[in-house]
């Protein structure tokens, strides 16, 4: 008995759905990748005919999924941005609340800047290979402890065609060689407690502990960027911060004490707190 497209999206759904509140689009995407087309052509071609090897592929992904091992691994990329990144299990995937930082950082960077811009625990590159695409004058430094993350994040810039970034490797701030002060540093650090029990639910499971977890209180890395990147912001550069839904007031005291300026913290698009931005003092 044949199988198209229509119906073994269907299966696929009904078994994801008592699991996942992404199902549909999770199926969809496991099978685009198997067939080496967009989800769009699966709209247009539901008839079409599956072949043994093709549903073999489609459910062994299904199976995986139904694991709890994420879309992005299974599929090797993740969609950010406008920008199609390879991910591998040495980068934390990219999500949607990250977008809210640069969307922010943009608002801030005029047109036609030559800014230098850092971004710390550039993982799969996401953040810096984002704002070097809007802001092409600019000059984006990448950094990142993890040499294998680094490596991810040079193929994304390679495959997406952007070459106004330098890739380094650092430990936060320390080693990040620049001839001149930052008009803007911004991160994504690791910001859950050690003790979180989400680590131990739904995709975090399957991604780095060095990329989400930062101690006790899960400020122990944005306390030390904070710190670092007063002695490297000119005057009136900025510091952006993605940060936890329950850490809006401990990040914004955090830079009340170092003696920012122009303190603020945004929400992301599910109205969660979300993004902390301060300027170094002119």
């Amino acid at each position: 008995m044949s199988t198209h497209i229509q119906q073994a999206l269907a299966a696929a759904t009904l078994q994801l759905a008592a699991q996942h509140d992404t199902a549909s689009l999770d199926a969809e995407l496991l099978l685009a990748h198997v067939l080496g087309k967009s989800r769009t052509w699966l709209y247009t071609w539901p008839e079409q005919e599956l072949d043994a090897k093709q549903i073999e592929q489609f459910n062994q992904l299904v199976r995986q999924r139904l694991k709890g091992e994420p879309v992005a691994h299974l599929i090797g990329q993740q969609e950010f941005w406008s920008l199609s990144l390879q991910v591998t299990a040495d980068t934390l995937i990219p999500r949607p609340e990250t977008e809210r930082l640069v969307e922010l950082a943009l608002q801030r960077i005029p047109a036609q800047a030559s800014w230098q811009i850092v971004d710390l625990g550039t993982g799969s590159g996401a953040i810096a290979l984002a704002l070097a695409k809007e802001r092409p004058t600019c000059r984006i430094i990448a950094g990142d402890e993890s040499t294998a993350a680094l490596k991810v994040a040079k193929e994304n810039a390679r495959l997406n065609q952007i070459d106004n970034v330098d890739f380094q490797q650092s430990d936060w701030l320390a080693d990040i060689k620049t001839e001149s002060l930052f008009d803007m540093i911004v991160s994504n650090p690791p910001y859950i407690k050690d003790d979180d029990p989400h680590l131990q639910q739904g995709d975090v499971r399957f991604e780095s502990a060095s990329a989400l977890q930062a101690g006790a209180d899960g400020l122990d890395d944005l306390q030390r960027i904070i710190q670092e990147a007063l002695t490297r912001l000119k005057p009136g550069g900025w510091l952006m911060l993605e940060h936890g839904y329950d850490q809006e007031a401990a990040v914004t005291r955090l830079l009340q004490q170092a003696g920012y300026d122009h303190i603020n913290d945004y929400p992301d698009l599910a109205g969660q707190p979300r993004v902390a931005v301060g300027a170094k003092p002119k």
